[in-house]
């Protein structure tokens, strides 16, 4: 069994943070402050730390080319089951989010083949959440 991982982030309104993670993606918040909130990201502990010098524009960020994409660096997610993953991509697509990179098979017909989609919270952090038909068996093939 895996240990939940912690991390923080920076974000530019908390009201903003607790729609975009409570409510559309459907983390549960947990403890908080004047100046910071807990989530239950899919069992990890996801603490929106404040801070309003962000502004419009929010965080900056780096890109690495993979499969043929730009992914932004710094990024953070979760690997989820496929059929979590497909639910996700409706959800999101639903609510308009747009996609960094657009969800799409990664990697297809190599070992390390997987789902794979990047989008920004309102603050500017990257997202990408993943999925493998076999996790235990793809997550770190070579």
């Amino acid at each position: 069994m895996l240990t939940p991982f912690h991390l923080a982030v920076q974000v530019r309104d908390l009201a903003e943070a607790r729609r975009f993670y409570g409510e559309l993606l459907g983390c549960p918040e947990g403890r908080s402050s004047d100046a910071w909130v807990d989530f239950n990201l899919y069992g990890h502990q996801f603490v929106c730390h404040l801070n309003p010098a962000l502004g419009e524009k929010g965080v900056d960020d780096h890109r690495n080319p993979v499969d043929g994409h730009g992914v932004p660096v710094p990024h953070f997610g979760v690997v989820l089951e496929m059929a979590d993953w497909e639910a996700l991509v409706d959800r999101l697509t639903s609510a308009g989010v747009r996609f960094e990179i657009e969800p799409y098979i990664r990697f297809r017909g190599e070992p390390g083949e997987q789902a794979t989609m990047f989008f920004r919270d309102p603050s500017g952090n990257a997202i990408e959440f993943k999925a493998f038909r076999d996790i235990a068996g793809q997550l770190f093939a070579t």
